[in-house]
């Protein structure tokens, strides 16, 4: 078995004296992953951190088998995000979400595409956090938990003034529906309709509301596990500069 395909790095470790074991996120092939021979000598380690896009060669006996990579740098971006503590924080949010969420060799190349465009405005902090706040709706709406922000969930498609998402049902809620219920839904930030400039408060207030269906609807559906620390940093990071 055999093939080969481009993929962004999620993450290496150290397998043996000299070889490593990666993860992969490709177009075609999901979250693989596989061994690199030599991978964790001097040559090719620093060509192996996360982020980095490859070309990868997979090849094994049997399908089911970890198998092996050929792995060849087409560019890194290592330097954008060592550059700016916050795109490292996001870029260190965005594999261990990646890890955390996709089953392995499930494919997802709507969302593959996603995270490279992203990933490529890595050392641009005026537009990476609304690029970024954008992405984890992609994520939700991609697993089958996405947010319906197209109408009123009580007064439906006449209502124009979307001020609220329903905790529970994460639809979009308007002024007038929500009523005497105001104060026990979530603040829907104009920046997550697409509306307006979209400050760093806005923004932030847009992470809360993805950071709660990330944590009520993604993480019971893995068994409960916690979020990976790395997304809460990177919060942490972005909202300590408001």
């Amino acid at each position: 078995m055999e093939w080969r395909d481009q993929g962004i790095l999620l993450s290496c470790r150290t397998h043996g004296e000299y070889s490593a074991i990666i993860e992969v996120f490709t177009p075609s092939r999901g979250r693989h992953a596989g061994v690199v021979r030599g991978g964790a000598s001097r040559k090719q380690a620093p060509n192996l951190q996360p982020g980095a896009q490859l070309d990868l060669a997979w090849r094994a006996r049997l399908e089911d088998h970890i198998g092996t990579f050929q792995a060849e740098p087409i560019r890194s971006r290592a330097a954008a995000s060592l550059g700016d503590r916050l795109s490292l924080a996001g870029l260190n949010a965005v594999t261990s979400l990646l890890l955390f969420s996709l089953p392995e060799r499930e494919v997802h190349a709507r969302l593959y595409q996603q995270t490279e465009i992203l990933l490529d405005l890595l050392g641009q902090p005026d537009v990476w956090p609304l690029a970024y706040l954008k992405w984890e709706l992609a994520l939700l709406e991609e697993l089958g938990f996405g947010l319906d922000l197209s109408s009123c969930a009580v007064k439906g498609m006449q209502a124009n003034d979307l001020s609220y998402i329903s905790p529970r049902t994460g639809r979009a809620v308007s002024r007038a529906g929500a009523g005497e219920w105001a104060s026990r839904l979530l603040p829907l930030p104009p920046c997550l309709l697409g509306h307006g400039p979209a400050p760093d408060p806005e923004i932030a207030e847009g992470l809360d509301v993805t950071g709660h269906f990330l944590n009520t609807r993604l993480a019971p559906e893995l068994g409960h596990k916690p979020l990976p620390e790395a997304r809460q940093r990177f919060v942490d990071r972005f909202t300590s500069r408001i």
